[in-house]
């Protein structure tokens, strides 16, 4: 199931309309053959709406689905994604592309970096990917520039156009240069995560990825990735601490990322803390409160002096897919902290307004009598510490 959307009208169309109806046909196939037949002509339907530009009939669709058909939605949201980041090749001689992410976690005291890349690092990167990452004969196209989140495409149209431009670069195995200035600001955060952003391409039927090939190994793969494609980046990220991810298609990258900075960004908090106060994290006591709009959004944690009600930092938990009110979330959160040295957990049950700052916009967290607060590092420790908590 992919990430809950808020709910809107859906406005009907003839583009709507056989949306839902390719959609549901395709969730009621009986066979392979027919899943195949439905699958072109939703694919062929998708792109055109993507080359429309008609966002918003894509994602009013989804969300109509998602309320009344929930395997109609599963087969069209599997759909946009590859509709977004695949290119079919024309001819029987056209190469396919795909569009992937390369992420990477990372935590400071300083800012974490993004931007632009030296050429010479680039061209470290692209031998290390192709060695242990892409098929023989696969070809690579890189965007020149370290993408942060807010940096990356924020809709299925965006993500089709990135597609378009990257697998140009791909299909010649060149890379491709990007306008810092025309990106978006990065919001600074203790705690992010880095994107490199590329293209693969390879002849229709042939492999893209280096586990796909007879004696390849996905495990394997990510090692060497990790271990050498690892050394290319940390000179990127200085003074940084850093967790390599595997490298996948583009919309399962940046899912596994989103699930994989939850736990990261309490384990660098803990670290943060004990870096700043020069104090164990056994001093420290986590409040873990669920925050709601109109439903469950996220949990929040407080980290507090066990001696003493003041929040000094604080660290948002999202929901992501399918988890709400039922899932075991507060016990995942509790078994990570422990794990990070934290033995004082405190859970509150009761619900907490989705609530911000009035003046710096920051998320209000709680303390552990139950009431959301502003986090506020002693007045000493503030001047290097980044000014978002998240």
């Amino acid at each position: 199931m992919k990430r809950n959307r808020p709910s809107r009208r859906v406005r009907h169309t003839p583009d709507s309309e056989q949306l839902i109806r390719l959609a549901t046909r395709l969730s009621q196939s009986s066979s392979r053959i027919e899943d195949a037949w439905w699958e072109t002509r939703l694919a062929a339907h998708i792109d055109h709406l993507l080359a429309d530009q008609a966002e918003e009939t894509l994602i009013g669709v989804l969300d109509q689905l998602y309320n009344v058909d929930a395997r109609a939605y599963e087969e069209l949201a599997d759909m946009v994604e590859a509709c977004a980041e695949i290119r079919r090749g024309e001819g029987t001689n056209g190469l396919d592309t795909l569009l992937i992410a390369v992420p990477v976690l990372a935590w400071s005291r300083f800012q974490i970096p993004s931007g632009p890349i030296p050429a010479a690092q680039m061209e470290t990167l692209r031998v290390h990917l192709q060695a242990h990452v892409l098929a023989t004969g696969a070809r690579l196209g890189l965007a020149d520039v370290l993408f942060s989140p807010d940096q990356l495409p924020q809709s299925y149209v965006e993500t089709a156009q990135l597609t378009e431009k990257l697998a140009k670069g791909a299909v010649h195995g060149r890379d491709v240069k990007f306008d810092p200035a025309q990106l978006p600001e990065t919001i600074s955060f203790l705690s992010d995560t880095r994107y490199l952003v590329g293209a693969i391409a390879a002849p229709r039927g042939a492999a893209f990825f280096r586990w796909q090939e007879d004696d390849g190994d996905p495990l394997e793969a990510f090692r060497q990735w990790a271990s050498q494609g690892g050394d290319a980046l940390r000179p990127l990220l200085p003074a940084c601490a850093l967790e390599f991810l595997p490298v996948l298609a583009y919309h399962a990258s940046v899912r596994d990322a989103d699930r994989a900075s939850r736990p990261w960004s309490l384990r660098s908090a803990v670290a943060f803390l004990q870096t700043m106060l020069n104090r164990p994290a056994t001093e420290f006591r986590a409040v873990i409160a669920p925050f709601h709009d109109r439903q469950l959004e996220e949990y929040r944690i407080g980290f507090t002096p066990r001696s003493s009600s003041e929040v000094l930092h604080g660290v948002v938990w999202p929901l992501l897919e399918t988890e709400d009110d039922n899932s075991d979330t507060p016990a995942q959160i509790e078994a990570v902290l422990r794990e990070a040295g934290i033995a004082s957990v405190l859970q509150l049950d009761h619900r907490f307004p989705l609530e911000y700052c009035d003046d710096c916009g920051a998320p209000l967290y709680p303390n552990p009598e139950g009431e959301p607060v502003h986090a506020e590092l002693p007045e000493e420790q503030t001047e290097t510490a980044p000014r978002h908590l998240h």
